[in-house]
């Protein structure tokens, strides 16, 4: 991967719907370069996917949380996969530091979050501790 592979993946981070012949006049190559290289970067796994990135408070949801969870860890991987099975949950990683898992939720309001909270991940066994920070703005990120 050179500078330009990674030019190109700055444009496409940026807004994966620029058009090639738009890369191609920004990093100095044909269209056909551009492509070619797009789908290595693609076959490679460098790039995996593509998708659109909504705002959550546009479609009802006024209550994004990351979620901190302190689990037994014998029961890590079997708590992370059940926890990324339920509708509001966006995201769950595994984590070092504070929490053994992150995850982010999405609530329409504070009621809905403490109901999400208490009757379905906090009844999964294994759970130790729930410790949830909502976010009052995101500054950058997806």
């Amino acid at each position: 991967m050179d500078e330009k592979d990674r030019k190109i993946i700055e444009i496409l981070e940026k807004n994966a719907r620029t058009p090639f012949t738009q890369i191609a006049k920004e990093v100095g190559l044909s269209e056909g370069a551009v492509r070619k290289r797009v789908e290595a970067l693609e076959r490679k796994g460098v790039i995996r996917k593509y998708v659109a990135v909504v705002d959550p408070k546009k479609l009802g949801y006024n209550n994004v949380t990351i979620l901190g969870l302190d689990v037994d860890p014998t029961k890590l991987l079997d708590i992370a996969n059940e926890i990324a099975k339920i509708k509001e949950v966006r995201t769950v990683c595994l984590s070092t530091g504070d929490h053994m898992i992150m995850a982010e939720i999405w609530a329409k309001d504070g009621k809905e979050l403490s109901e999400i909270l208490a009757k379905k991940i906090g009844k999964i066994d294994g759970i130790k501790r729930l410790c949830p920070a909502i976010l009052l703005e995101k500054i950058k990120g997806l």
